[in-house]
């Protein structure tokens, strides 16, 4: 598999995990173009899209998680504000 279809399977995956709806799938045209369909036999959600822009698609469907942050990471934020001049 290319790097392209990787990046843009990873991409399909995560939404999958955040949505949590399993049946998104994404196929790839015969001019290396991708489109997303929310299960087998169903329209597109979107018309053919180069890489980048079908990855910005897919991310821009579900918000991404909240990124987790320790009680160490806020400790050194705090650290830095203070030296900070």
């Amino acid at each position: 598999m290319s790097g392209r279809a990787t990046r843009a399977t990873t991409a399909v995956d995560r939404l999958k995990v955040r949505s949590g709806n399993p049946r998104y799938s994404m196929s790839r045209t015969g001019s290396g173009h991708f489109f997303l369909t929310e299960g087998a036999g169903q329209p597109p959600l979107c018309a053919p899209l180069e890489l980048d822009d079908f990855v910005a698609f897919v991310n821009g469907i579900s918000p991404a998680a909240p990124k987790r942050v320790s009680k160490l990471d806020v400790a050194f934020e705090k650290q830095l504000v203070k030296k900070a001049p």
